[in-house]
């Protein structure tokens, strides 16, 4: 299991391209991430300055960087600007396990954007990063998250109760799991 910090893969989707966030992608990363609702189980609060996506984005690097994760920006294939994220993070190499996380702009919910995004990050993982095993850790009032992770075979394994303390409280979370062999694409 690799990530390549030097060529960064770009993914197609029949609607979108996940490409490699740029510090020039600050204004539509923080369009989209100050708003209550996308940012309402993403763990942290609403941004309020270019700052914060700056620190975004710095984040995405550095996870690269440190061979922990790896997140794409979703555009539209007729736009190019970035409409969300998805991506992998807590890589356990040597269990060849990670999770998935992914948020999407408001204006974009409900169109199907990001289940093709996830999928074809999941398919790029197993294929190419070879992932037996991905996680997605969702909160129990995301049903959307919810439904878009089990539409793609991931199973819901269990409550890890108080979780995680985000923005000022203890979140339960489900945890769900795919399997590289129980992973269908179509």
């Amino acid at each position: 299991m690799s990530i390549d910090t030097d060529a960064f893969p770009i993914l197609e989707t029949e609607r979108s391209v996940l490409r490699k966030v740029e510090k020039d992608d600050a204004n539509s990363i923080l369009k989209y991430m100050s708003n209550e609702k996308v940012m309402k189980f993403y763990g942290l609060q609403p941004f309020k300055t270019i700052n914060d996506a700056l620190d975004e984005i710095s984040w995405y690097q550095s996870i690269q960087n440190n061979k922990t994760g790896i997140r794409w920006g979703i555009t539209l294939k007729e736009q190019g600007v970035v409409i969300g994220s998805c991506g992998f993070h807590n890589i356990v190499s040597q269990h060849f396990r990670t999770e998935i996380g992914f948020e999407l702009s408001k204006e974009q919910w409900g169109k199907g954007i990001a289940l093709e995004a996830v999928e074809a990050t999941i398919s790029h993982g197993f294929q190419h990063m070879n992932f037996q095993r991905i996680e997605a850790l969702i909160e129990p009032l995301n049903g959307s998250s919810q439904k878009l992770v089990e539409k793609l075979g991931f199973i819901k394994e269990g409550l890890l109760r108080n979780y995680e303390f985000t923005r000022g409280k203890f979140d339960d979370l489900y945890i769900y799991s795919l399997l590289k062999q129980d992973f269908n694409k179509s």
